[in-house]
């Protein structure tokens, strides 16, 4: 069985959207990456740290689902990570209202020796000097997967870019893409990010899909179109989670395999924001996964004659 070892955040989220809000809630990239990687027969693990206030509960949905947590330490008297937000009507745009690091201020990422051999790296976002440590322990990867934000581009750009240099595939929204590059065209954006490192640039852009880039080559999938979005977060972490729980479990890192890997992860992406936090990926099922991934078929295929 391939290995997947994921590191970020395990925390305590509050959100608020146009359809409600909610107290603290289980949240953090690194637990949504694991549930949606979940999905798929692999052996997973998630390096992070929370306080001694994080419930056994939540530890064991994580256990129940086949996540590792061996590398989760727990810091005796100390509190969780916890964001706080507000989404606005259109869904795409939020305000943070609160941020408190607490253990995540001084987390130094400890890699299991049973990890260390992992298939497939997927460093959520943290700081970049957390994702270097955790790149410098780990031996024989196939594939290191970084997730980024802009926040690192303005306050950490130097470590960042030397963090990019050593990672195989980057994920980021077409507004970082944007930043990071300094063009606007995402085609030649793509094209600088590759540049810096990557074989492989993934651009999300939310309700409207996601890019793929390689060389030449380039791929777009879809978002499939929701009714209703109740809550997007955690959406680009369970894309991501879909990206390296479809590639762990299928062994084939190429170009042509990623492209199922994006349908995937958009696929995982579109249940998440059915419900508030990790509600509805805690209750998905495979039939549902299977169910949706025909109507992403549907939704792209056509025939054409060319005369």
């Amino acid at each position: 069985m391939s290995k997947l070892l994921i590191v970020g955040t395990v925390a305590f989220d509050a959100i608020e959207t146009p359809f409600g809000k909610t107290d603290k809630i289980l949240g953090g990239a690194g637990t949504y990456i694991a549930l949606s990687a979940s999905q798929f027969d692999v052996e997973c693990g998630v390096v992070s740290v929370v306080g001694d206030d994080f419930p056994q509960d939540y530890l064991d949905l994580l256990t129940d689902r086949n996540v590792n947590i061996d590398g989760l330490k727990i810091v005796k008297g100390g509190k969780t990570f916890f964001w706080s937000g507000r989404y606005h009507n259109d869904m795409n745009t939020r305000d943070t209202l609160d941020t408190q690091l607490n253990v995540l201020a001084d987390f130094s990422p400890v890699v299991p020796d049973h990890f260390k051999d992992a298939d497939i790296v997927m460093l959520g976002n943290l700081h970049p000097a957390v994702q270097m440590s955790v790149i410098e322990q780990v031996e024989s990867t196939k594939l290191i997967v970084l997730d980024t934000m802009n926040f690192w581009m303005d306050s950490e750009l130097s470590l960042l870019e030397e963090v990019i240099s050593k990672v195989d595939v980057i994920t980021i929204n077409d507004e970082e893409a944007r930043q990071l590059s300094g063009e606007y065209s995402l085609v030649k954006a793509a094209r600088k990010i590759r540049d810096m490192g990557p074989d492989y640039v993934v651009i999300k852009k939310g309700e409207h899909g996601a890019l793929l880039f390689h060389k030449e080559e380039m791929f777009f999938a879809p978002a499939l179109p929701l009714e209703e979005v109740f809550d997007p977060t955690g959406a680009g972490d369970t894309f991501a989670g879909g990206f390296v729980g479809y590639l762990s479990n299928s062994k084939d890192i190429s170009f042509e395999n990623m492209k199922n890997a994006v349908i995937y992860g958009s696929n995982l992406a579109s249940f998440c924001v059915e419900k508030f936090g990790t509600e509805r990926m805690l209750e998905l099922n495979k039939e549902e996964v299977d169910k949706r991934l025909e109507s992403f078929q549907a939704l792209t295929q056509f025939e054409i004659n060319l005369a």
